[in-house]
């Protein structure tokens, strides 16, 4: 059994939302994780299994916050230790299917050490590493902001050149598996800049999925100038992470002006399908831009819906979100993004 890790100054206030659902997760174990990965992102799956990792020991005090009704469930022990099933891998396999628990834990090959190695790296404010990194080579910049969380990765990015900005993405998007070699050298620069410590074994870390959860936190300005430059060195690479850039989930980022500007242009049985499988989120985000009457009417053919083929509803979706990404570029809606800079005139 691995040796147990604990954190030191956990506090309730300090934890974050993913960090409270990992904490909760721990508690409930594996069958309140499957019905929850059933429905999440498979980046939101690879970012909460990592943090269940991570908070395995927790102050009891911290857990009586969190779980709230289970108060009297908790031990009377100043930590809470949680047992190690709620990561096993069959767990997400049987959850979301062998070939989707492929890609997800595909990237959480670095072991515990590993992500050890790189927590001082959230120490360290955004300009800071931006200037650290200004003068490193694109592909040492890539594998240390692959430890990196999307919104950090986003403002460390803008920071640097805008010619280093593609080539960075560009070798973000196809780094794979990294040597031990060329881990341990960064490190050794590391020690000394930022006091990390520590030796990372090979870990996957990163991919187009990481790159789109980077931009899609980034301000519009700032992604559409990285884009155009790697659509010019490799409209391929440029397609695939704009494809994850915008899923059928994220219609709820966008305002109500926009979602009934969408609706005008969507054949009603594309939506009809399209919804058979949405969360209440999208559903209500729906039916609060149509008519009362029009909104009964689709929420009753929705209730008398026959079985349908995922391939088509899959299909109903991905044409929506084309009709959204159309009316993006053309300026007829705005999608929420992340960054600052990102506000509405």
């Amino acid at each position: 059994m691995a040796k147990l890790t604990k954190l030191d100054n956990i506090t309730y206030d300090s934890l974050r939302g993913f960090e409270k659902a990992a904490i909760l997760l721990n508690y409930l174990g594996p069958e309140a994780a499957k019905i929850l990965f059933r429905s999440a992102d498979d980046g939101d799956i690879r970012k909460v299994l990592g943090t269940m990792a991570k908070y395995r020991v927790v102050p009891v005090d911290v857990t009586k916050r969190v779980l709230e009704e289970y108060y009297e469930m908790i031990s009377e022990s100043d930590e809470y230790i949680f047992n190690e099933d709620a990561m096993e891998k069959d767990i997400v396999i049987e959850a979301v299917g062998e070939e989707r628990a492929r890609g997800i834990l595909g990237h959480m090959s670095a072991s515990s050490q590993a992500q050890r190695n790189m927590e001082s790296l959230e120490l360290v404010d955004a300009k800071s590493l931006s200037n650290f990194l200004l003068n490193e080579h694109p592909q040492t910049i890539s594998v240390i902001l692959a430890h990196l969380e999307p919104e950090k990765k986003g403002e460390v990015l803008k920071r640097l050149p805008e010619a280093l900005q593609a080539e960075v993405v560009l070798r973000l998007s196809n780094l794979d598996h990294v040597a031990p070699e060329l881990i341990a050298e960064i490190d050794q620069v590391l020690k000394h800049e930022l006091s990390s410590v520590g030796t990372v074994e090979q870990a996957s870390l990163g991919g187009v999925q990481p790159v789109a959860e980077m931009l899609n936190v980034m301000d519009k300005n700032t992604e559409t100038s990285i884009m155009s430059r790697i659509e010019e060195k490799d409209p391929i690479l440029a397609e695939e992470i704009r494809k994850l850039m915008f899923v059928f989930e994220d219609i709820v980022k966008i305002d109500d002006r926009g979602i009934q500007t969408l609706l005008k242009e969507v054949d009603n049985s594309k939506l009809l399908l399209a919804l058979k499988t949405a969360n209440e989120e999208i559903r209500n985000k729906i039916f609060k831009n149509i008519s009362q009457r029009a909104a009964n009417l689709l929420k009753e053919d929705l209730a008398n819906m026959g079985p349908s083929r995922l391939s088509d509803v899959e299909s109903a979706q991905v044409e929506i979100v084309n009709v959204a990404r159309r009316l993006e570029g053309e300026g007829k809606i705005l999608i929420a993004r992340g960054g600052s800079e990102d506000a509405l005139v």
